[in-house]
């Protein structure tokens, strides 16, 4: 059985045991990314199995209709957005995901919010080339959380916010305030939310209805001393948009994980601007997660080998 996986940037894959899939296994780990489907259909061209990492790579009709050979393509977490799942089971691929967890998620929000209000980034540049404190940072306590979602994650960074002392205001399309008190947020309309927050946090599922969510009008309503933090998706945000209010100080910085194009190009405008903290897509990349997602992989593979697929993903 060929098996291959998608952006193993880190190389995981070459360490993990194989051995419980019930076939001779031959592994392709794919560590850079390919955006081409024409490379990667030459790339998968022999592949049983193909294992997506996230969204990192599209999956669509065209490039499946160019794998005969496929019969299971994998996902980490339980959905992904990324394949076309009606047209995998149209071809006859069977499509199974893992588990995951949510805590990497939350903690990398409050990263990001910790080096922005205290300059973490500035200041180890500063110590390092010979200066001595040239910032001043700002507060958490009694600043005002602005939770867009409040979801499972939002519901998590929300409570770490109360921990901090923070008021926590709360606004997504279908929020009720039952739903927003049981969370301990208050709800708000989502003009209050961008207009009275210290700390926009972004916490929704990426939809045809929650696209460019955040534009122009909700970064101008923002306080100049505010923060934004998206470690969803980045189609959430106008990005063009959110360049010209960091270039224009309209808004005090951004910490980012995500991005309308990913790899984020070394030449991307915002890789230029002084005003953000920028990581690589690593919300879910810690080592508990990823134990998480090759247990899950290896296991669903042996169950398809078995005639037992497991976390089947249906259109």
């Amino acid at each position: 059985m060929r098996i291959a996986v998608l952006d193993d940037y880190q190389g995981i894959a070459e360490t993990v045991d194989w051995s419980p899939i019930p076939r001779p296994v031959t592994l392709l780990a794919i560590r850079e990314h390919i955006s081409s489907d024409a490379e990667l259909a030459a790339r998968l061209a022999d592949c049983e199995v193909v294992v997506a990492m996230r969204e990192r790579t599209p999956i669509g009709a065209g490039l499946l209709a160019r794998l005969p050979t496929l019969k299971l393509l994998m996902t980490t977490g339980a959905f992904n957005a990324a394949i076309d799942v009606a047209a995998a089971h149209r071809l006859g691929v069977t499509v199974c995901g893992t588990g995951g967890t949510i805590a990497p998620t939350v903690e990398l929000t409050w990263a990001l919010i910790h080096a922005l209000q205290r300059h973490l980034i500035v200041e180890d540049a500063a110590l390092r080339a010979g200066r001595w404190q040239q910032t001043v940072g700002a507060d958490l306590a009694g600043a005002t959380l602005g939770l867009v979602g409040l979801g499972r994650i939002g519901r998590r960074v929300a409570a770490v916010g109360r921990a901090y002392g923070m008021r926590v205001t709360a606004w997504s399309p279908h929020l009720t305030p039952e739903r927003a008190a049981a969370a301990q947020a208050e709800l708000v309309s989502r003009r209050t939310l961008f207009e009275t927050a210290d700390v926009v946090s972004l916490h929704l599922v990426l939809s045809d209805s929650t696209r460019r969510l955040v534009g122009r009008r909700e970064l101008a309503a923002m306080k100049p001393s505010a923060i934004l933090i998206n470690t969803s998706r980045g189609g959430l945000v106008d990005e063009d948009a959110l360049i010209d209010a960091l270039r224009t100080a309209r808004i005090r910085g951004a910490g980012l994980d995500v991005y309308d194009r990913e790899p984020l190009p070394a030449d991307h405008p915002l890789t230029g601007l002084g005003n953000t903290v920028l990581t690589p897509h690593l919300g879910y990349v810690t080592e508990n997660c990823m134990d998480i997602f090759y247990r899950d992989i290896v296991d669903g593979i042996a169950g398809y080998c078995l005639g037992e697929p497991r976390r089947l993903i249906n259109p």
